[in-house]
Order: C-alpha cells, then sequence, then structure tokens
C-alpha cells in the first residue's frame, strides 16, 4: 500500500502567516496604518456563503481562515487585499467578507441589544459604529448587513434574516429594527 503524497505547502500561504507570528493573540492588527508594496493577485477567494478558497479548494483550518480575516482590508477604490507591514495582495470577495452565523436580543424597544457572532468569531454589537444596512438582491429578496470593522461587512444567514425581520417595526413611515438606541431601516412601509 502506498503512502498518500503529503499537500505541498503553498508559499504565499506560509509568507503571510510567517510574517503575521502571533496577531491571533495580540487582537486585529492596525491594517489601516501599513501601506506596503502591491505585490499582485493571488488565488485566494471568498465566496458568497463565507466559505474561503485558495486554489480551487477550500481552506479548512479555521485558525488560518481567522488569521487572514484578521488582516483584510477593503481598499478605496472597493477591492480586497491581505496586508501586512511588508507588503498586500489582492483577494477576490463574492459578497460579504464575513457571514453572520448567531444573533443574540436582549429588551425591545429604544433599550433593544442586538448583537452577532461572525463565521470567523467576531463578535459585533449593532450599534453607532456597527450598523444594519439592508439591500435589494437580484430576486427583490432582501440582503441585510451589519458592519464588522474597517468597512467589512457581514452577510446575515437566511436564517438570522427572518429572526431580525421578526423585530421589525413601523417608525416615521419605514419599516426598520430599533437597536443599540437607533432606528436601523429597512425599507419604507408602504413596500413592504
Amino acid at each position: 500500500m502506498t503512502e498518500p503524497t503529503p499537500p505541498v505547502a503553498d508559499p504565499t500561504i506560509d509568507r503571510l502567516s510567517a510574517a503575521l507570528g502571533d496577531v491571533a493573540r495580540r487582537g486585529p492588527p492596525p491594517v489601516e496604518r501599513w501601506n506596503p508594496p502591491f505585490c499582485g493577485a493571488i488565488d485566494m477567494r471568498i465566496a458568497a456563503d463565507g466559505i474561503w478558497h485558495h486554489d480551487g479548494r477550500p481552506i479548512r483550518r479555521p485558525a488560518l481562515v481567522k488569521l487572514f480575516a484578521s488582516i483584510l482590508r477593503r481598499e478605496p477604490g472597493g477591492g480586497y487585499v491581505l496586508v501586512t507591514p511588508v507588503e498586500s495582495v489582492g483577494i477576490t470577495v463574492e459578497d460579504a467578507p464575513f457571514v453572520a452565523v448567531e444573533m443574540a436580543v436582549e429588551g425591545d424597544g429604544p433599550g433593544r441589544r442586538i448583537a452577532f457572532r461572525t463565521n470567523v468569531d467576531d463578535l459585533v454589537p449593532v450599534e453607532a459604529g456597527h450598523a444594519l444596512r439592508f439591500e435589494q438582491d437580484a430576486g427583490g429578496g432582501l440582503r441585510p448587513y451589519v458592519h464588522v470593522r474597517r468597512d467589512l461587512w457581514a452577510l446575515l444567514t437566511r436564517a438570522l434574516t427572518y429572526d431580525l425581520l421578526a423585530l421589525a417595526e413601523e417608525q416615521d413611515g419605514w419599516l426598520g429594527v430599533m437597536a443599540g438606541g437607533i432606528f436601523h431601516r429597512i425599507a419604507p412601509a408602504e413596500s413592504a
């Protein structure tokens, strides 16, 4: 019986991992302050379902995905890069870079608190710095997002979308959700 051939290590992934060291223990790095040279795009993609892929294959190590998520930055032109102090590389993001996978709700009305957990374990309270945003998709469906950090958003799963919409109320002609002392508008009430 022959032994399976071990996978070949990808130098890009290894180089980025080495440049980051123990970033996971220190919290998100200050990628907004880093200005390294752009070294081109790599074959890395975040699918619309939040699964990260490299060379066409899913990245199966959650710790590696969390590491890459910590150095993800959205550029002023709308593209996405993984950035370290010494280089930045472009990646593809099909929709939002993160997916909100869990929601916690406390209270009602103006005192209601809502928080989300993303697929990379960011905990995001809905408040002034972490707003909700609602968009219509091509089929007329609703796509809610929550701001995670630095112009990076998380798309809510379909189940969480239904749970969030169950909290909706009308205010000043708008259908929306009250959270963190802010009324987050979904759509004009007459169109809902």
